[in-house]
C-alpha cells in the first residue's frame, strides 16, 4: 500500500513547469561563498524541527541522534554549502514563532507550503506528501475517509493540516445533522498516537508517509492499517525568514546540487519515499500543488 502513492502521479507532473536550473549544481564544489557572511562565518545552521515524526525526522531509539529524510537531505546541503546544520527538537505548533522570533535559523519539519504559512516565512519546496488515516489493525470501526469520523474521537498533532481537516470535516458533519468529530490534539505526533494506541481515539491522521511507516513498524506491523487514499498532497518546505533572501537562495542552490549529484534520490530510496520527489527546488510554490 504505501508503495502505490498513485495520488502523486498527477501532482508530479506539475512539477516540470516550476524550473529546473541547477546553479552550481556539479555536485561537487562547494557553495559557502553564496552564504550571507555571518552564516559563513559562523559555520553552523540552528535548525528547528520537531524531531517525532518518523520517517521525516526522529530520534533513533534509546537515543538522541537524528534520523530521517529531512535530516539526511540536511546534512547533505550542509556538505555543498561547507557547514553545519544543527538539528534542534522544537514542538511544531510554535515553531513559525520561534523563527520569527530569531531562536533559530531556518525550519526543516515535514512543514507543508501553504498559501497561509507564505505569508508568514518563505520556503524551499523539496517534496510532495499527503496525508493519511491511521486505524486499529483490521479496521475495527469500518474507517475509509474523514467522512465516516462523524461521531468519533480522532487524533492528530497540535498545529498541523491534519487538526484543520478534521475541525473542516467536523463542520461538515455538523452540517449533514450527524455528530461531531471530537478532534484531540496533542503536542507531539507521539503523543497523539498513543491516543490510538489506547483506545482513547478511532483514528489517528497524520502525514501519509508518517502514517505508512508507524502501520510498518508499530508493534512490528501488528497494530496498525492505513485506510482509504491518501489525501490532500502538498509540498514540504524548508522555512526561511522573508528578510533572509541570501539564507534562503543558498539553501535553495544546495538543495538543487544535492539533486543533481543524485544524493537526493538515494535518500529518497533509502526511507522508501521515491514516490514523494520534487525535484525543481522550487521557492513558495506551495499553491500550485492545492
Amino acid at each position: 500500500m504505501y508503495r502505490s502513492l498513485v495520488a502523486l502521479a498527477g501532482v508530479l507532473a506539475l512539477t516540470a513547469t516550476l524550473g529546473a536550473s541547477n546553479p552550481g549544481a556539479s555536485g561537487d564544489g562547494n557553495l559557502k561563498h553564496l552564504l550571507p557572511p555571518n552564516v559563513a562565518q559562523a559555520g553552523v545552521l540552528h535548525v528547528a524541527s520537531d524531531i517525532s515524526y518518523a520517517p521525516v525526522e526522529f530520534y533513533a531509539p534509546g537515543t538522541h541522534d537524528v534520523k530521517g529524510i529531512d535530516y539526511d537531505i540536511g546534512m547533505a546541503m550542509g556538505k555543498k554549502l561547507g557547514i553545519r546544520l544543527d538539528f534542534i527538537n522544537t514542538t511544531f505548533d510554535g515553531i513559525i514563532p520561534a523563527l520569527l522570533s530569531h531562536r533559530f535559523d531556518i525550519v526543516f519539519s515535514a512543514m507543508n507550503d501553504t498559501p497561509e504559512r507564505e505569508k508568514r516565512i518563505d520556503f524551499i519546496d523539496y517534496f510532495l506528501a499527503g496525508s493519511g488515516v491511521l486505524v486499529r489493525k483490521g479496521n475495527p470501526e469500518h474507517i475509509a475517509s474523514l467522512a465516516d469520523l462523524c461521531g468519533k474521537t480522532a487524533d492528530a498533532e497540535q498545529g498541523t493540516a491534519q487538526v484543520t481537516f478534521l475541525q473542516e470535516q467536523s463542520k461538515r458533519c455538523l452540517a449533514e445533522h450527524k455528530k461531531a468529530i471530537n478532534v484531540l490534539a496533542f503536542a507531539t505526533d507521539t503523543d497523539a498516537l498513543e491516543q490510538l494506541k489506547l483506545g482513547r481515539s478511532s483514528a489517528h491522521v497524520a502525514d501519509y508517509p508518517v502514517a505508512a511507516y508507524d502501520a510498518r513498524t508499530e508493534g512490528g506491523g501488528g497494530l496498525f492499517d492505513v485506510t482509504g487514499k491518501q489525501f490532500a498532497v502538498a509540498a514540504y518546505g524548508i522555512g526561511v525568514r522573508k528578510e533572509d533572501r541570501q539564507l534562503r537562495d543558498a539553501l535553495q542552490a544546495a538543495l538543487k546540487a544535492v539533486i543533481a549529484d543524485g544524493e537526493y534520490d538515494r535518500i529518497l530510496t533509502k526511507w522508501g519515499l521515491e514516490e514523494g520527489a520534487l525535484r525543481t527546488a522550487p521557492i513558495s510554490a506551495g499553491a500550485r500543488f492545492h
